[in-house]
């Protein structure tokens, strides 16, 4: 009986125990924990003070942080290139929102012991919450393609120069590529795991690109494969010095097989700054003055170096008009990006291309490795198939003095021609093919007619003569208002040589009223004077004890 009365007074003390406890610990907890929706004191957020604030603050407060750090620099690293670019063009943002809800309702969930304790222990340290970043990785790609130039280095294939007919190798070197996926996936992870705000270096990812070319493969260039050269002979300074820089931008090249080969590339831009003057090259059917005019002669003399090696023409224009310096369908033209002259190394080895001008002429020569037969031998004949003779336009001249003649453009006959492939075996024709086919277009010789004149019925019969294109009835209305053009200035010179001999007349007149008018008052003058001279004697004599003087003295 005894034992059961001490187990209920020791069941009864401990749950007045308990329940002195829990309001012990329920005062300061609710005390301190009232319920409101700001964060506790002493939260951060990285380095942002939260405490006090409301959810809407709170994330106010880490979006107005973020904006600010757009500005910060991270330097890519890519080999030994480097670029800077602001974090701005990453599409930066804030990547772990839910710890503004944690803060929140820190000190409000949770049991009383567990509410307790987070109170607790903001009392004796803060609270950091750590921002997450993170980048929009379409952005971050976009970039990387922005600043690839800057990022990657090509690398430079091993080339060749020829010096007293030896050819010497020139090492190549490495290039690096920007690996844009797996760079923008580093970056990634970067902000999102490393970065905590301000400028930093990032190593990106970028593949190694070895140079083509071996001194072994090189060591094959060394048979003259093709050759071909042009007379410039007739062209001015202008002319001239576009075809000598044109061949010195081809010289030395080195194409490895199955790579291609673009004159336009190698040889634009067209301007002065790449060492091109004005001078005459087709356009829209007439010959104007453009800066690289004659860099047609240029690829065209190469083109017949390169189908005498037999390498892969894969691109090829014919001019717009015949050209002199080459037979019809021979010819490979150059105009903007829309007329290139291409072709593949098709051999096995790579080629060099000499290029060179001398004595006004100019060459082009392919060395590679030769395999064809020694016997073989390969040509190529134009063969024209029609003509178009230009005819002759006449143009009105408003500017030049009516019934005056002069040529503005000469003619180009048009044709249609073609060029054959021929190959023999010691000296046994064994083909002929087609190799291309070439149309020019006829281009008039223009005439200009001058048609200024005073005379109005002049004007309307030369310019209607000029509308018809017909040479004779140009000339018969030429004749016509000639002769009376004659008649007229005839006319003309006439009564100005009259008004000219009226003028001279009244002249002499003028001159002569003004001599007498001239001479009568030296006249009057000389007479005054003698006047005068006499008085003075007269004057003299009359003086008494005044000594006269001497008269030579007077004289």
């Amino acid at each position: 009986m005894m034992k059961r009365k001490w187990k209920t007074y020791v069941s009864v003390a401990g749950a007045v125990l308990a329940l002195a406890f829990v309001a012990v610990i329920t005062i300061p907890v609710k005390a301190e924990t009232k319920e409101t929706d700001t964060i506790p004191q002493r939260v951060y957020f990285g380095d942002i003070s939260v405490g006090g604030m409301t959810q809407e603050e709170a994330k106010a407060a880490v979006e107005e942080y973020v904006e600010g750090l757009q500005s910060e620099i991270i330097t890519l690293q890519a080999g030994k290139n480097t670029v800077q670019v602001p974090v701005a063009q990453m599409g930066l943002s804030w990547g772990n929102e839910e710890i503004v809800t944690e803060a929140v309702g820190l000190g409000k969930s949770g049991n009383l012991i567990t509410r307790y304790k987070a109170m607790k222990d903001l009392e004796n340290q803060d609270k950091i919450y750590e921002l997450a970043f993170q980048v929009d990785k379409s952005k971050v790609t976009k970039m990387l393609e922005n600043n690839s130039e800057v990022l990657n280095t090509e690398a430079v294939n091993a080339g060749l120069t020829r010096e007293n007919n030896q050819f010497n190798v020139i090492p190549g070197s490495q290039g690096v590529t920007v690996n844009i996926e797996e760079s923008a996936e580093i970056l990634e992870k970067y902000f999102s795991l490393e970065w905590k705000g301000g400028s930093d270096s990032v190593e990106i990812v970028a593949d190694v690109v070895d140079p083509k070319g071996t001194e072994e493969e090189l060591g094959k260039v060394k048979d003259l494969l093709g050759g071909f050269n042009t007379s410039y002979s007739s062209s001015g300074a202008g002319r001239s010095k576009n075809v000598e820089n044109g061949a010195n931008k081809i010289n030395g090249s080195v194409i490895y097989p199955g790579d291609s080969f673009s004159v336009y590339e190698a040889v634009s831009p067209f301007n002065p700054e790449n060492g091109y003057e004005l001078a005459g090259s087709y356009e829209n059917g007439t010959t104007v003055d453009t800066y690289g005019g004659g860099i047609c002669q240029v690829s065209t003399t190469l083109y017949n170096a390169v189908i005498r090696a037999e390498l892969e023409v894969t691109e090829r224009f014919n001019h717009s008009m015949i050209v002199g310096y080459v037979d019809p369908s021979a010819d490979a033209a150059i105009a903007g990006t829309y007329k290139d002259l291409k072709f593949v190394n098709n051999t096995k080895a790579p080629i060099y291309i000499e290029g060179y001008t001398s004595g006004r002429s100019i060459y082009f020569n392919i060395f590679g490795e030769e395999t064809r037969d020694a016997n073989r031998e390969v040509s190529f004949v134009s063969e024209t198939l029609s003509t178009t003779e230009p005819g002759t336009q006449y143009q009105a001249a408003p500017g030049s003095p009516i019934g005056s003649i002069s040529q503005v453009q000469s003619s180009h006959t048009g044709y249609t021609a073609q060029l054959w492939k021929v190959v023999t075996v010691n000296g046994v024709e064994q083909s002929r093919e087609i190799f291309n086919k070439s149309t020019y277009k006829a281009s008039p010789r223009i005439v200009a007619v001058g048609t200024a004149s005073g005379n109005p019925d002049a004007v309307n019969a030369i310019n209607a003569a000029v509308a018809s294109q017909d040479e004779g009835a140009i000339n018969a209305a030429m004749a016509q208002w000639n002769d009376a053009a004659v008649q007229a200035a005839q006319e003309q010179a006439a009564a100005e040589a009259a008004a000219a001999a009226a003028a001279a007349e009244q002249q002499r007149q003028q001159e002569q009223q003004e001599q007498q008018e001239k001479e009568q008052q030296e006249k009057e003058k000389e007479e005054e004077k003698e006047k005068e001279n006499g008085e003075s004697k007269k004057e003299n004599n009359d003086d008494e004890g005044e000594e006269a003087p001497d008269e030579g003295e007077e004289e």
